[in-house]
């Protein structure tokens, strides 16, 4: 049976981002310390103004939107679509990477992990349906201030704006029924 940890949003710890241009609050991580050894790591991030990201050589990363217009990011050179509230977008790790903002100030959402460790999945849903996953890790992250999570096993749990309801060790094809906006992190070791 998996194991449940529910993370609240006033707790995260607050750190420097890499390159030194703004903070993270880091939701959660598998291991390690401060910004290396980590297998995967979950972060938000207030984006002020219009610059570089840091990079993460050797990991993968899948940003979205909380809050804000949106941003127009520049990768490796190459201009990709504009990323909109709740809409997701990978990119390595390693690449140069930039934004300009698209009408102030935003919050994002950030997963970061090393691809040869494990393999992962992250998916929005406005809930009011049932979810259904084998990833030995799971992480429930609330987008709105009300979100209601049924897991099958556990005692159901309500999670306000970004908390994080954290399941280990899934070893079967587990059910989650959720309401509310949530984004769904799926992680598995390779």
């Amino acid at each position: 049976m998996s194991q449940m940890q529910l993370l609240h949003a006033q707790d995260y710890p607050r750190m420097p981002w890499k390159n030194g241009g703004g903070f993270t609050e880091e939701v959660t991580r598998d291991s390690g310390e401060g910004l290396e050894g980590f297998g995967w790591r979950v972060s938000i991030a207030d984006i002020a103004e219009s610059g570089g990201f840091s990079q993460f050589a050797g990991y993968q990363r899948i940003i979205s939107v909380l809050q804000g217009d949106g941003m127009q990011l520049l990768v490796d050179g190459q201009a990709i679509r504009p990323l909109l509230p709740f809409d997701a977008f990978a990119f390595s790790g390693q690449s140069q990477v930039s934004c300009t903002l698209l009408g102030g100030a935003i919050r994002d959402f950030n997963l970061i992990y090393a691809p040869q460790r494990y393999r992962a999945r992250l998916q929005w849903s406005d809930g009011g349906n049932q979810l259904f996953s084998s990833a030995e890790t799971l992480l429930v992250f609330a987008a709105s201030s009300q979100v209601e999570v049924a897991v099958a096993g556990h005692e159901p749990q309500r999670l306000g704006l970004y908390d994080c309801l954290r399941l280990e060790g899934n070893d079967a094809l587990l059910g989650l029924q959720v309401q509310g906006r949530i984004c769904l992190i799926e992680l598995s070791p390779r």
